[in-house]
């Protein structure tokens, strides 16, 4: 193994690659970017995040910077609340097995552009300033996301999976007014693992039906990630959660949107018929959110992880703000955007490839795949456009030995689509060996 370094953050295996003397330079180094020299500080309910968070507090105090402790909180309260001071750090691994580990980083409300990222790389820690200091801090996240939701009449089951969203969902469902019931609500205990999307939620499920709920929402340990579950105790797919998140945004009166390459069509059919209009990011967080500003947009997010980002409130996936959002909306909107979303299916895939051929297998695959494409989107991997309801995106992984393919079409057309596509690039791949 080793540790991962992205604009999503580093991420490790706790005392193998990720130790505390790598936490305390990186904090170290991140201290470079904190002009306000006061940061923000969260962690999720990990085993190891006490330890690392306490380092990291550490060496941020070291550089000169007064930290505000938040203990336990989600991801994106820490990102609110980093609004407010100027800057942030989480100490997650978002969806990632328990032994895993990682530290988000936050500046002017979002996370790291590219640039930034290279920027702190290439500094050295920050040192020789006067100590900083830490102060307890307390969240009035709840308060604002449920402010934004407005009151609803929904039924819901919560489970956080023992996460850092333990006792905000129940508060921010109760201060909706809703009735509730809840699972894997206790810090560290949980009867299933950390990503939800990965996690048959046989608990979640058999609460739903059980008693007679509308939804049941499930999030990841830093609960930025959502899953939703409908009132038969069936999994909503990612794309399908974000355009009812989109469809509310709608609903609001928000017309200009960006969602990532991978997202189903389904969503730019959507706001096209409600006189809306669409822009497209490359796939990760923070190219949404940079496409966000770009563009103005009021709303949008990543299809394949369901989240969902309102840039003027957050600037990162939300995954409790998704959960408001969808349990106040009205009824008759949400059984019309889930039928209208089935019509469409979408294939997310990897298949096993060496590093060193990424780019060679990228480089050709244009040739490959135009003679059927009516459009060859180039930038972000290969996005080949089929026809008005059909795409394949091939993009090499930035953490694995692997590329991945994603397919949407007509959902009867699917299947047949992906196993042609994945052909066509493993024959590439096998030639550039």
């Amino acid at each position: 193994m080793e540790l991962k370094v992205s604009i999503s953050g580093v991420r490790g295996i706790y005392g193998a690659d990720l130790t505390l003397k790598e936490a305390v330079r990186f904090a170290g180094l991140f201290a470079n970017l904190v002009k306000t020299r006061r940061c923000a500080l969260a962690r999720d309910t990990r085993p190891s995040g006490g330890i690392i968070a306490g380092a990291v507090s550490a060496a941020l105090m070291d550089a000169g910077i007064d930290v505000y402790n938040l203990g336990v909180a989600p991801t994106p309260a820490a990102f609110r609340e980093a609004r407010k001071y100027g800057a942030g750090i989480i100490i997650t691994a978002s969806h990632n097995p328990l032994e895993w580990n990682g530290i988000k980083f936050i500046v002017e409300g979002r996370g790291l552009f590219e640039k930034e990222l290279q920027q702190m790389l290439a500094s050295a820690p920050a040192t020789g300033k006067a100590p900083g200091t830490e102060h307890p801090a307390t969240s009035g996240y709840v308060d604002e996301v449920a402010a934004l939701a407005g009151a609803g009449a929904s039924k819901v089951g919560i489970d956080a999976g023992g996460g850092a969203a333990c006792g905000y969902a129940e508060r921010l469902f109760k201060k909706l007014g809703m009735q509730f019931a809840s699972i894997n609500g206790v810090p560290c205990v949980s009867s299933r693992g950390p990503d939800p999307t990965a996690d048959g939620l046989a608990d979640l499920c058999s609460l739903v039906t059980s008693n007679k709920l509308d939804l049941g929402f499930a999030l990841d340990l830093d609960a930025d990630r959502l899953v939703v579950v409908d009132e038969k105790g069936n999994k909503l797919t990612p794309d399908a959660t974000l355009l009812l998140c989109v469809a509310h945004a709608a609903e609001l009166g928000m017309k200009n949107f960006v969602i990532s390459i991978d997202t189903s069509v389904a969503v730019d059919k959507y706001v096209a018929e409600r006189g809306g209009r669409v822009s497209h990011s490359k796939v990760g967080e923070a190219n949404v959110v940079d496409k966000m500003l770009e563009t103005s947009a009021e709303a949008g997010g990543e299809g394949s992880s369901a989240g969902f980002i309102m840039p003027k409130f957050n600037m990162c996936r939300d995954g409790l703000l998704a959960a408001a959002t969808i349990a106040t909306l009205d009824k008759k909107t949400m059984a019309g955007c889930l039928s209208f979303a089935s019509q469409f299916s979408q294939i997310r895939t990897k298949i096993a490839a060496d590093s060193s051929l990424h780019a060679a297998v990228i480089e050709k695959l244009p040739d490959a795949l135009k003679a059927e494409s009516s459009q060859l989107i180039l930038g972000d991997g290969v996005k080949a456009v089929i026809d008005e309801d059909s795409w394949v995106l091939v993009r090499p992984s930035n953490t694995e030995h692997a590329i991945r393919v994603s397919v949407e079409s007509r959902t009867e057309k699917a299947q047949s689509l992906h196993k042609k596509m994945s052909e066509k690039v493993q024959r590439v791949y096998e030639a550039a060996r």
